[in-house]
C-alpha cells in the first residue's frame, strides 16, 4: 500500500512515516499543502493522511482540489483542534475520517485499515491455491507452513495477490510498493520477485509467480494462462 503524508511538522511526519513503513506501507511525505496537492494529482496513492493546517494551501483546500480528480481516494485528516466545527468542515470537504492530535499510533493505523477495508478494499485475507496472506495478522502461509517475509516482500506479495490473475508491470509495482524516491533504473523489483519465489515457490507446487516477458509479472495457479 502506498500512502502520502501531508504534514508540516517534520517530527510528526517522521514519526508517522517510521511507524507505517514498519507496517509494510510505502510512504511519501509532503511538508506543505501545495506540494501535497501536486503529489496527489500526479501520483497514484492508496490512501492519504492530511493535516488540516498547512502552509501555502490549507488541508481543506487540498482536500477539495483532490476530490475533484480522485473522489474515491481514502483520506484521513489530522488536526490539533478537535472541535465539532473542525470535524464537520473536514467531513464536508470530503474527508473519510478525522483524528485529533495528539493521537496514539495504534489508533491511526486502525483507522487506516478501516478506511482501506471499505469498498473494493474490503478483503483482509488473500488466497490462491494453498497460499494465504492475512493482512491483519501480517501472516503468510503455504500448505499450512508459515513463511517469514521482510516488510518489502510482504508488501510486494500483497500487491500481487490483490491483482491475482492480472499482469502487473514493473512500474505498477514500483508505484505501490516503493516510495517516490525509488530509483526506477535499478532492478530491485526483479530482485525482490526472486526473493519471493525462493520463499513461496521453490519448495512448493504449482509455481505461482510467473514472468510475462517484456511486461512484468503475474500471480496465478494456472500455468497454461501465462504467456
Amino acid at each position: 500500500m502506498r500512502v502520502l503524508i501531508v504534514e508540516d511538522d517534520q517530527k510528526v511526519a517522521a514519526f508517522i512515516r517510521k511507524g507505517l513503513e514498519q507496517e509494510c506501507y510505502a510512504v511519501d511525505l509532503a511538508y506543505d499543502g501545495a506540494e501535497g496537492a501536486t503529489l496527489l494529482e500526479e501520483s497514484d496513492y492508496d490512501i492519504a493522511i492530511l493535516d488540516m493546517f498547512l502552509p501555502k494551501m490549507t488541508g481543506l483546500q487540498v482536500l477539495r482540489k483532490t476530490r475533484q480528480r480522485k473522489p474515491r481516494l481514502p483520506v484521513l485528516v489530522l488536526t490539533c483542534r478537535d472541535t465539532v466545527e473542525d470535524m464537520v468542515a473536514a467531513l464536508d470537504a470530503g474527508a473519510d475520517d478525522y483524528l485529533a492530535k495528539p493521537f496514539v499510533f495504534a489508533e491511526l493505523t486502525a483507522r487506516l485499515r478501516a478506511l482501506l477495508r471499505r469498498g473494493d478494499r474490503s478483503v483482509t485475507t488473500y488466497r490462491i491455491a494453498d497460499l494465504t496472506l492475512d493482512t491483519a495478522q501480517r501472516r503468510v502461509t503455504r500448505s499450512g507452513r508459515k513463511i517469514e517475509l521482510s516488510t518489502k516482500e510482504f508488501a510486494l506479495l500483497e500487491f500481487l495477490l490483490r491483482h491475482a490473475g492480472c499482469t502487473v508491470t514493473r512500474t505498477n509495482i514500483i508505484e505501490h510498493v516503493w516510495d517516490i524516491h525509488f530509483d526506477n533504473v535499478s532492478n530491485v523489483v526483479d530482485v525482490y520477485v526472486k526473493y519471493l519465489r525462493d520463499k513461496i515457490d521453490k519448495e512448493f507446487s504449482p509455481s505461482l509467480i510467473h514472468t510475462v516477458r517484456g511486461v512484468g509479472y503475474r500471480l496465478t495457479d494456472d500455468n497454461d494462462a501465462v504467456a
